[in-house]
């Protein structure tokens, strides 16, 4: 029975969020393998800001997503078919799947991670806190602006998959940690479940004094995941000689608008900024290695967001700007073909937790 793959194609360059009438569904044969390839069963894609970047036909780190092109995603998926000496049937593989159920990849192709086919730890969380969302944080945190001992760290977007691993990295090297995020809900969540020390409501008609309660020493270091008027106001906030990890821009990535720029406080307040991409540190195993120790000893606490159904990517992908989600926010791409498959899954694992 010849197997079908289902694939998610862009067809038109979205305005502001985007739509199923964005893409175009298309199913086509998996090709016979050749020498050298295997067949991947994607299982898990995972939904970032940066999708909807590489949607844009604008200057970026990577080349835009072509029109009639899958869907770039990174994604984690099963070897089910191998002709490699190197990949073996049962294998997880991590790297960039794309929106579709089977990716065939050559031994020799870059960017992926063959894993073990039981990691010991639940697949989701492989995308997430000791995924690259993980990775994130902590070399935000240890190498782009370090944070120390007892100074103060505001984390924006808090709760969702990179800010909430950042906001208990902090923790653990002792700084004190204030968490922005959107909603009552989501700030006692920081505070009462991840340990932060203080949680600010973005949303709310006070948050810039509830900012400047949360930080009466002022901001040592800027976690920066947001920008437009959350990043000025945590700006204004830094003490002279404050350190910003330029992570995400995730308030804009909607927008045809360039932000206007004001740079009168790096001035004033010798503040440093560095951008970085999570893309500098894909062959660095110590974070993944220092991460999963965490999470065993307890220390570092992962949470997921697990949506169904590769049909439904777009409107799944929506939810990282709806803020309706906590954790890492992953797609399961076809809940059935994982009844067969459930090493490495936790016990009642949610769907579309939020």
């Amino acid at each position: 029975m010849t197997q079908l793959n289902r694939q998610l194609r862009l067809k038109t360059r979205p305005e502001g969020l985007v739509r199923r009438e964005d893409f175009d569904l298309v199913e086509q044969p998996v090709p016979a393998l050749k020498d050298g390839e295997v067949l991947v069963r994607v299982l898990y894609i995972s939904m970032d800001p940066t999708n909807r970047v590489w949607m844009r036909d604008i200057p970026q780190y990577l080349p835009p997503v072509a029109i009639g092109e899958v869907m770039r995603a990174l994604g984690l998926g099963r070897v089910v078919q191998s002709r490699s000496a190197q990949y073996h049937e049962g294998d997880l593989v991590q790297g960039v799947t794309g929106w579709q159920d089977y990716l065939v990849l050559h031994e020799s192709a870059k960017g992926y991670v063959r894993l073990p086919a039981d990691p010991g730890i639940p697949l989701p969380t492989l995308l997430g806190a000791a995924g690259m969302s993980g990775v994130t944080a902590y070399y935000g945190l240890t190498e782009i602006a370090p944070v120390q001992p007892g100074e103060t760290l505001v984390v924006s977007a808090a709760a969702g998959s990179v800010g909430s691993i950042a906001g208990q990295i902090g923790k653990i090297m002792g700084a004190r940690v204030v968490g922005i995020a959107g909603g009552a809900d989501k700030c006692r969540y920081l505070t009462d479940q991840l340990g932060f020390d203080a949680a600010v409501d973005y949303k709310a008609a006070d948050f810039k004094q509830q900012l400047k309660a949360a930080t009466p020493d002022g901001v040592h270091v800027n976690f920066e995941n947001v920008g437009g008027e959350v990043m000025r106001a945590v700006l204004s906030r830094m003490v002279i000689g404050g350190r910003v990890a330029l992570c995400g821009l995730i308030s804009g990535y909607n927008s045809t608008e360039r932000p206007s720029d004001d740079f009168g406080v790096f001035v004033m307040k010798r503040l440093s900024m560095r951008g970085f991409l999570v893309l500098d540190y894909a062959k660095t195993r110590e974070a993944v290695q220092v991460l999963g120790g965490w999470i065993r000893e307890g220390k570092l606490k992962a949470e997921e967001t697990v949506a169904d159904g590769l049909e439904n990517a777009p409107e799944v992908l929506n939810r990282l700007f709806a803020g309706s989600h906590r954790g890492k926010l992953v797609l399961r791409v076809d809940a059935q073909a994982l009844r067969c498959d459930c090493s490495g899954l936790p016990a009642g694992d949610q769907s579309d937790q939020s």
